[in-house]
């Protein structure tokens, strides 16, 4: 896969991922799409959002509304700490290019990932679209669960709940 080639699965630009953690998973999003990471601050909660948004931030003038992963991802809850940090992401909605932040446990490494070592992942029977799973890859003997954050944040973004946030 070249530099401008973009995965339709994962959304990938390149083989780097940045990794974080939730719970004892380890997931990965592709570096290029990493504005900055931030440690953990309060935000500003939207009447009527779903759980999972947790508000909005206010970053340098631009309000981005915060998702909080273990929630979307009905993990059960944690407590946010020192280690606790919002990943600010760029993705591509259908109105156009917006800044989204997730809030995850810990951010690990990034790390290089082969063209060819991502797998699909597994087709669930849980009732659930898991169309946000861009693939599983293995780093060093540890699973890998990439994330298309387009896919992940878009029904969030676009939604008649989400857009009074943004």
């Amino acid at each position: 896969m070249t530099n401008e080639e973009i995965d339709k699965a994962t959304g990938l630009t390149r083989g780097q991922l940045l990794t974080f953690r939730l719970g004892a998973s380890t997931y990965g999003v592709d570096i290029l799409r990493v504005k900055e990471i931030r440690g953990w601050a309060p935000v500003t909660r939207i009447p009527h959002s779903p759980p999972h948004v947790l508000g909005v931030l206010n970053l340098r003038g631009a309000i981005v509304p915060i998702i909080d992963l273990r929630l979307r991802f009905a993990l059960p809850e944690a407590g946010f700490c020192a280690m606790t940090v919002i990943i600010v992401l760029s993705v591509m909605t259908p109105t156009g290019q917006r800044d989204c932040g997730v809030v995850v446990d810990s951010v690990s490494d990034v790390v290089d990932v082969l063209p060819g070592a991502v797998k699909p992942a597994p087709s669930l029977q849980s009732g659930q679209s898991h169309d946000f799973i861009g693939g599983i890859a293995t780093i060093e003997e540890e699973m890998l669960i990439l994330l298309n954050v387009d896919e992940l944040v878009t029904r969030d973004l676009t939604s008649p709940d989400a857009a009074a946030a943004a």
